[in-house]
């Protein structure tokens, strides 16, 4: 026999999914079963979902709200107001339960509903040991695929230009030593040449005398917070130093951050049972790679996958395109791209076009502009509803939802990290330096979850997507990037009757 609560949510969400025609997404009852499972067993539990949270938030929220003792459930506010606004009160209703709903960054004596708080809050008590969450109550991490990027956020420290100040304030006696470490920092940063990423990584040599200021000032009495804490980082092992800078006002902000975060996560874990739900974590059931990245051990593992029949994209990847490397990638983009807008315009819908290389993004985003006019937008979030956006992936990424779902998705390049991106070298390095292969590790993953998570909205409308990077026919790789976006339907040639509106 079912357990009661596998039983109650089974029965109650297949009810309300029947009542109000919500069932776009054929994983709910698998999904609230297994979620049922983890708060019955107290058991942690990884489940990729390759969809969107507005699709899949009923399958925990429903046995979050039935189960008797207390959910701790974290996700980013936007998705907080998503919930406590639209699905909460609709489910509530439905279920007629009462059970108490907070959303606070600090655990309430006594409380025994479903709290709602950030991951930076939630992640700042663990790692910080603050003691503002109790251990042991069942931990729901929704949009688990930025978790490794926001604990390192955490887990960084930076001194901003106005800090400097603050220091010469706050020790008048070490006023001139202070100037002198911040007049060489800064000859040593803006002597470097221009790159598009306005950020530099800093040396050990570029550093000893800041280390022999904050060594200094230490040892006499207790640092001001900022340069505290940044002391702090800086001493603990496994971090990379990095500049980031405004040339225009030759203002510098320092930055220290863990290259690897895993090591720290992992006593995380221990503390309380954890639910971890993404879109996409890694291309394999167990995620063996997406787990050593965040320090998990072993848990029960989910991966959904795309249904074939209604979830598939229209893939287009033209053959003996020249690579991005060679000198005529940038006018065959161009190009094909004006090629492909055209074919669009009929459909009269969003067109996205994806370009990560900044000097190139702003070449296409001047191109199109010039030959279609206002439509055409560089990363903004107010495109017409026939617009033009051009972009980067985390741009795309981090803002997909407020736009309409786009009727084609133009790929110039694969999203794989720049090793021209001074902080993505600096992670490669590392990765070299304990004889990993970074590329497996590091690159290739990264790539495959953008590319993922970038495709989604199309698979609503069988929408297009156009893949220019010629390399997924000729590298080793290629085949893995293929899998990625199945299902779909490939074609090399330009097809007319993919653009008719008749059949958008």
């Amino acid at each position: 026999m079912a357990p009661l609560l596998e039983a109650e949510v089974h029965s109650s969400l297949l009810s309300f999914l029947r009542e109000r025609g919500k069932s776009n997404w054929p994983h709910h009852l698998t999904m609230a079963r297994i979620i049922s499972r983890a708060l019955r067993l107290q058991r942690p539990a990884l489940i990729q979902t390759g969809s969107p949270v507005t699709q899949y938030c009923l399958s925990y929220l429903t046995p979050a709200l039935l189960s008797d003792t207390p959910v701790l459930l974290v996700v980013p506010k936007s998705v907080q107001q998503h919930l406590l606004q639209v699905e909460i009160p609709q489910l509530q209703e439905w279920l007629q339960t009462h059970k108490e709903i907070r959303t606070v960054d600090r655990w309430l004596e006594g409380f025994g509903g479903l709290m709602l708080t950030s991951p930076q809050a939630w992640l700042a008590d663990r790692l910080e040991n603050l003691g503002h969450f109790p251990q042991n109550i069942l931990t729901v991490i929704d949009r688990a695929d930025d978790l490794e990027e926001w604990a390192r956020e955490c887990l960084s420290a930076a001194i901003e230009d106005w800090h400097w100040d603050d220091l010469v304030q706050s020790y008048p006696r070490h006023a001139d030593f202070i100037r002198d470490v911040r007049v060489q920092l800064t000859k040593a940063i803006f002597a470097r040449p221009k790159n598009p990423y306005g950020c530099y990584l800093i040396e050990d040599a570029e550093t000893e005398s800041l280390r022999r200021l904050l060594s200094t000032l230490a040892t006499q009495s207790s640092l001001i917070p900022s340069f505290a804490r940044f002391w702090h980082r800086w001493q603990t092992k496994g971090q990379m130093m990095w500049a980031s800078i405004d040339r225009d006002s030759r203002h510098f902000t320092l930055h220290v951050a863990p290259i690897e975060v895993a090591s720290v996560l992992s006593q995380v874990w221990e503390q309380q049972p954890v639910v971890l739900i993404g879109s996409f974590l890694d291309s394999d059931k167990n995620a063996p790679v997406y787990r050593q990245q965040l320090g998990l051990g072993d848990l029960l593992c989910l991966k959904f996958l795309p249904n074939r029949q209604n979830e598939y994209i229209q893939l287009y990847v033209p053959e003996r395109f020249p690579l991005p490397n060679t000198p005529e990638f940038q006018g065959a983009l161009m190009q094909e791209v004006r090629t492909l807008v055209r074919y669009c315009d009929r459909t009269k819908k969003l067109i996205v076009v994806l370009v990560e290389d900044v000097p190139l993004k702003a070449r296409v985003g001047a191109t199109m502009a010039a030959e279609f006019g206002s439509r055409v937008r560089v990363e903004k979030t107010t495109p017409a509803e026939n617009g033009i956006l051009v972009s980067g992936w985390q741009f795309w990424c981090d803002n997909q939802e407020r736009f309409p779902t786009p009727q084609l998705l133009i790929v110039a390049t694969l999203p794989i990290p720049s090793l021209e991106n001074p902080l993505v070298a600096g992670r490669v390095a590392y990765y070299k330096r304990q004889r990993q292969d970074w590329f497996r590790l590091y690159l290739l993953p990264t790539a495959l979850r953008e590319i993922q998570r970038a495709v989604m909205p199309l698979r609503e409308s069988q929408g297009i997507v156009t893949l220019l990077d010629n390399r997924v026919n000729y590298r080793s790789y290629g085949d893995r990037v293929l899998t990625a976006l199945e299902p779909y339907a490939r074609i090399n040639y330009l097809d007319p009757s993919w653009f008719d509106p008749k059949s958008v």
